[in-house]
Parts: structure tokens; sequence; C-alpha cells
């Protein structure tokens, strides 16, 4: 006797879209130089490395047979999942595939442009965004940081508050030892109370984070309450567990 299954509708769809993913550039070949500065990243923010997707950038290494899958063991290690690589000759290429990442090519590479897309002129165009660069002003114990923080962009005040006057955008991070504040949307990854203040705090004008984590406890954007995004919060620890308030 046999049993058949009947299952209405698709198994599955495909869907394009645009997921925050953040990029490790690799300016160094040799895994043990890479342990290193993620041990000593993961001192400083031990939340990001908590099971996060990255992609490989290549770009800068001379390397046409580098060891890919050491370098992904270290990142494994330090609880980083890499997902993909991008750049690298044909033997990097076929490395990434072999270990089952994927491959992007070169970020030139994929942006084809034509001859009418050559400015003239390097002069910026007058409003353009980069026109003001960002300007860092140290205060006692802590930084200002005047401008956008650009995606894989970080800004650090390792042993005070920070503040940040305008937007940090997806994938950049700003880092505290005390509180961090930001005048601005807030998208990218925003961690206080880095060597374990629990007094410190978050407080921005427009919540769209990434991640937000004080003192080594942490929520990511799927565990925030929807009716509190785009809205002006704060954020402080209670009892172990993160507490996000609108901001009054």
């Amino acid at each position: 006797m046999s049993l058949k299954v009947e299952r209405d509708g698709m198994a599955f769809t495909f869907k394009g879209g645009m997921l925050p993913m953040t990029v490790m550039e690799l300016a160094s070949a040799d895994p043990e130089h890479i342990r290193e500065q993620l041990a000593g990243k993961l001192s400083q923010s031990p939340a990001f490395f908590h099971h996060t997707p990255v992609v490989l950038n290549v770009e800068r290494l001379d390397e046409p047979h580098l060891a890919l899958e050491r370098i992904c063991a270290v990142c494994r290690a330090h609880k980083l999942l890499p997902v993909a690589v991008r750049g690298g000759p044909d033997p990097v290429k076929q490395s990434a595939w072999a270990l089952g990442l994927g491959w992007f090519p070169p970020q030139e590479a994929d942006r084809p442009r034509t001859l009418e897309s050559v400015p003239v002129s390097e002069a910026p165009e007058p409003g353009a965004e980069d026109a003001t660069p960002p300007v860092v002003d140290e205060m006692a114990g802590g930084r200002i940081f005047r401008g956008t923080v650009r995606s894989g962009q970080q800004i650090t005040s390792p042993e005070g508050d920070l503040v940040v006057v305008g937007a940090v955008n997806a994938g950049a991070e700003v880092l505290a030892g005390g509180s961090v504040h930001v005048y601005g949307p807030l998208r990218g990854r925003a961690l206080a109370g880095i060597h374990g203040n629990t007094q410190a705090g978050i407080f921005c004008r427009e919540l769209r984070a990434e991640l937000l984590s004080v003192a080594g406890n942490y929520k990511r954007l799927e565990d925030i309450d929807p009716r509190l995004l785009g809205t002006a919060i704060q954020v402080r620890l209670s009892e172990a567990q993160l507490s996000i308030t609108p901001l009054d």
C-alpha cells in the first residue's frame, strides 16, 4: 500500500532583496594576523560577533592562491559567518565555490560605465552630500562626530560618550565606552558600554538600527517592537535586559 501526499501551491519563490551585509575588507592574507585583529575587535564589540554574515573582500590582496579555507575557519571561530567572497583571480573564485561560498566580481567590474558617465571635472556638484567632510571633535572623556557615518565605517569613543551629529548608515558601526547619542537616523549598529558599563545608554532621533547593544546585551532589528521604528528612542539596561522606550 502506498501513501500519496498531495501538496498545494509552490514550494518556494525567488525574490530580489537588499539585505544589510557586512563587508570584511582584507588587507592581509595571513590567517594569524587576521585572528589577532579579530580577537581585539571581539573584546570591543562582542555583540557584533554573533553569527554575523560577512562578505570577504579580497580586492586589495595580490594572492592568486589565497588560504581561503583557513581564513574562513578563523572567522567562524570568532562567530562570523563568511557567505561570499568579492574579487580575486580565478583560483580564488574556484576556492570560494569549492567551500560553498558565493563569489562577487570586483566592485568596479560590476559597475559598467559608459563614456558619457565619466565626469569631466573632479569638482563636486553644489549641494553634493560629500561636499562637507566629517569633523571629529574631542570633548572631555568622549568624542563628537559631525557628519554621516557611512557603510563600512566605524567610529569609536573608547573611554567616554560618543555624539554623532548626523546619520549612521546601514553597515556602519558606532561604539562607545559610555553612551551613544545619534542626532539623526540610526540605521547601522550602535554599541554602548563596550567595556561593561551597565549605566550607559543609546539615544537616537530615528530608530532603524541593525543592532543595539549595551554592556554586551543586544537586540537585532527583528527583535525590536515595530511600533518604535522611525521614532526617537532611548535604550537602557534593566535587569540584564535591554529596555527600549520612547524619548520624551
